[in-house]
């Protein structure tokens, strides 16, 4: 029955005016008439007309369906390219961390065994021969301590949870935007799409066929005016011929508001547009009697129907259908004015000529046109009414429209958009190349000048048959891929991926679930989706909007940004810590930055400075710069000159104070245990005072502004000041527990200058260019390597 969905795969066994909307399963939104030449059903579909009765041949598993859900719902357990990235980063960070400390065991040992370590008062610590076995041991075991410590440091353990914190506080913020995010790694991953392949229909376009052009008589119209400028007798004509040669309807809508119409799009375009004429469709339709109806197929190209008066009993009979066949049935035309006018040679040319610029257009041309009937011609029963073949010849044409799916509003902006964020839009669709290449010039997707070159405009077809290795090089150049099936959008989604594109792919149809999970990105329609299609995606796109699509890409980089801002800032924290003490321990034989306080500082620059950083939100500047390719390192050229330039200066100002901070404090008179712990309390104050001012300057890493917009994010105005105020309670109250002093006021201020001048250098170190090829390509070659090599087998 009508509205009904078809339970399983089978055979109609037999059936009445059976149609079933099968644009599920394939994208086409045609319906599709059943019988003994077509009769396979598949599960899923509904029915659009008529009833039948079915041979199951397939449930569950077994049918389209259910084979499909099947091949979707593997996991291939790919990386995404910011997981590849940070792997790479975590195996060259953990292999330089471990060499270190292993490096650092190894002179501590030699320096304690050989009797070079001496202890605060100048002893040495270890005797051979003398010195004790507890003394020994717990020599030894400081030692270790020491070396454990430097793998702490080195270690970036905050980098997961920065990640999560972003992805997390970043999808929350998308639902906003229209966007619900199914899985979490897509956030970023849609940072790096370098490729956007939308549907058309729903997407780009608003799925509404709509009426833009019309000819009333030989008179263009504007569709959007009312019907009040027509002469009464064109208007009644033109109501009765839409009202009741039709197989939709106009009805009130649930809420009262307005009205809701059914139908096929065409039909409901027709109707939309008789309504705005001021036609009432009920009232309309009780004023005659339908004596016969003749339906459209796709052969004739055209429905009519005939009607008798209820008051004069005077029959009319209407045709509907593509405007050339209408317009070769007609001997004349109805005027604006009401008057009948022959159709000349002329006046045909005048039609002719009409009708092909609409279909320049792209629009679909439909005619329609009527007839008087003699009444004592029609059939005086039913079983003659049924058989009788109305008149198609000798028509009076009445109008002329022109429908076409527009484009959604702010869809040319959102295309040009993706173009000045370096992203290729690229239009899939099932129609024919005409009608692409208009909606895709109306988009934006296509130029004037793109219209010329080779391979720009392609059938789905002739993709599909070129070779392997002219494909790759035609794939580039694709725009518009007309006339495809759901194989050759998944064929251009892995061919794009193939040659090392992120491509992000939209679809609503079961037909659209392969390419939606082969894509790096795959984007549902919350309205038009079908379940398979929103359980194969990873996004879901909650109004249909491709503009909603182009704020995810927006957020996408938003994500990757900030977590470079991290990585930033926390390898700035760890290098400049770790050669502190890496120096310091070789030297001297002790650390300035015990284990508890490099504790406290991976607690409040891992945690608070991941929240902090994370919850920077999204600027235009993200969409003026190319993507992050899949080969593109995650620690750039900016971050390796800001992340060497801060921790230079760091350890510069820090280990002056660790060799001669006795002298620069004025501490010689003092104690030399006492002297010890106020110059190691400096240093850590001094270092965590730095790494407070550095998260300002990770916000911008390549703007001279770094306070811009600062006030807004709350987040990290209150993480910074609870740092900082946490950072006061260690030194002054917790000293016990940090290993620390309470410090005069003006040593507070030359922490305090410590931290503050790192800034203004951070801001006169952007001034410096970098260069194009990567700054210390020979330290980070195993790490190139590592992601090169993940890349290129994912």
């Amino acid at each position: 029955m009508i509205g009904d969905q078809v339970p399983a795969d089978g055979i109609l066994i037999n059936g009445h005016s059976l149609a079933i909307d099968e644009s599920s399963m394939t994208g086409e939104s045609k319906i599709v008439h059943k019988d003994q030449k077509s009769p396979f059903l598949m599960s899923g579909c509904k029915v659009a007309d008529g009833a039948g009765t079915l041979l199951v041949t397939g449930v569950g598993i077994n049918t389209e369906w259910g084979l499909l859900m099947a091949s979707i719902s593997e996991d291939t357990g790919e990386e995404t390219p910011l997981q590849v990235r940070l792997n790479g980063v975590a195996t060259f960070i953990g292999i330089v961390g471990l060499t270190v400390a292993l490096s650092v065991l190894i002179v501590l040992f030699t320096r304690f065994f050989t009797g070079n370590s001496k202890n605060a008062d100048g002893s040495v610590q270890f005797v051979h021969g003398k010195t004790s076995m507890g003394q020994t041991v717990d020599g030894a075991i400081k030692i270790i301590t020491a070396a454990v410590t430097i793998v702490v440091v080195a270690v970036p353990e905050g980098l997961p949870l920065a990640v999560t914190l972003t992805l997390a506080y970043s999808m929350k913020k998308m639902m906003a935007d229209k966007a619900l995010v199914r899985r979490l790694s897509a956030c970023e991953t849609m940072g790096s799409a370098t490729t956007i392949c939308s549907d058309k229909t729903g997407t780009l376009t608003m799925n509404q066929m709509t009426v833009v052009e019309a000819y009333i008589g030989s008179k263009q119209i504007d569709p959007s005016e009312d019907g009040t400028q027509l002469n009464a007798a064109v208007s009644s004509l033109l109501d009765e011929g839409i009202a009741q040669n039709t197989a939709g309807s106009v009805f009130p809508s649930k809420d009262g508001a307005g009205i809701d119409v059914s139908g096929s799009p065409t039909e409901k375009a027709i109707l939309h547009w008789g309504v705005k004429l001021g036609m009432k469709f009920d009232a309309v339709r009780s004023e005659s009697i339908i004596l016969h109806v003749s339906p459209f197929n796709s052969t004739k190209k055209r429905a009519g129907v005939a009607l008798r008066g209820r008051t004069d009993s005077q029959v009319h009979l209407h045709w509907k259908g593509a405007a050339e066949v209408i317009l070769a049935s007609c001997s004349q035309f109805m005027d604006a004015d009401g008057s009948l006018q022959s159709i000349d040679e002329d006046k045909k040319v005048f039609f002719k000529d009409a009708i092909e610029t609409m279909a320049a257009k792209s629009l679909r041309c439909v005619a329609i046109a009527y007839r008087t009937y003699e009444t004592d011609k029609v059939p005086a029963n039913d079983e003659q009414l049924e058989q009788w073949t109305l008149p198609e010849d000798d028509l009076a044409l009445l109008a002329i429209v022109g429908i076409k799916d527009p484009c959604r509003p702010g869809v040319k902006e959102a295309v040009k958009l993706c173009s000045d964020a370096g992203i290729k839009v690229r239009m899939v669709t099932g129609d024919n190349l005409q009608t692409a290449k208009a909606i895709a010039v109306e988009c934006g997707i296509l130029s004037s000048d793109e219209d010329n070159v080779e391979y720009s405009i392609i059938e789905g077809k002739t993709f599909r048959e070129l070779p392997d290795r002219e494909r790759e090089q035609v794939v580039k150049k694709i725009s518009v891929m007309g006339r495809s099936s759901p194989s050759d959008k998944l064929l251009l989604v892995q061919t794009l991926r193939k040659l090392g594109e992120v491509v992000a792919v939209t679809g609503d149809g079961t037909n659209d679930a392969p390419a939606l999970h082969e894509a790096d990105i795959g984007l549902a329609m919350g309205i038009q989706g079908t379940e398979v299609a929103k359980e194969s995606s990873d996004i879901i796109i909650l109004d249909d909007n491709f503009s909603s699509v182009v704020k995810v890409v927006r957020w996408g980089r938003s994500v990757y940004a900030n977590i470079q801002k991290f990585i930033q800032f926390q390898l700035t924290v760890n290098v400049a810590a770790l050669v502190i003490n890496v120096v310091a321990a070789v030297s001297s034989g002790d650390v300035p930055l015990n284990t508890v306080q490099l504790l406290w500082v991976n607690l409040i620059m891992d945690t608070l400075g991941a929240l902090a950083l994370a919850t920077e939100p999204p600027t235009d500047h993200l969409m003026h710069r190319p993507p992050v390719g899949r080969r593109e390192p995650l620690v750039t050229n900016i971050m390796w000159r800001n992340l060497l330039i801060q921790a230079i200066y760091q350890v510069t100002v820090l280990l002056i104070f660790n060799f001669c901070g006795k002298t620069v404090l004025n501490l010689k008179n003092e104690p030399s245990e006492h002297a010890n712990m106020v110059k190691n309390t400096v240093i850590f104050n001094g270092f965590v005072l730095c790494q407070i001012f550095n998260e300002f300057n990770a916000r911008k890493p390549d703007e001279m502004n770094v306070f811009e917009g600062v006030t807004k994010n709350h987040f990290f105005t209150g993480i910074v000041g609870t740092t900082f105020i946490f950072q006061i309670i260690i030194i002054e109250f917790l000293g016990k527990f940090a290993t620390t002093v309470k410090l005069s006021w003006n040593l507070w201020l030359v922490c305090l200058a410590i931290g503050i001048f790192s800034w203004p250098l951070a801001v006169v170190g952007k001034l410096i260019p970098v260069p194009q090829t990567p700054l210390a390509k020979v330290f980070i070659k195993p790490y190139q390597r590592c992601v090169a090599s993940r890349c290129n087998s994912n």
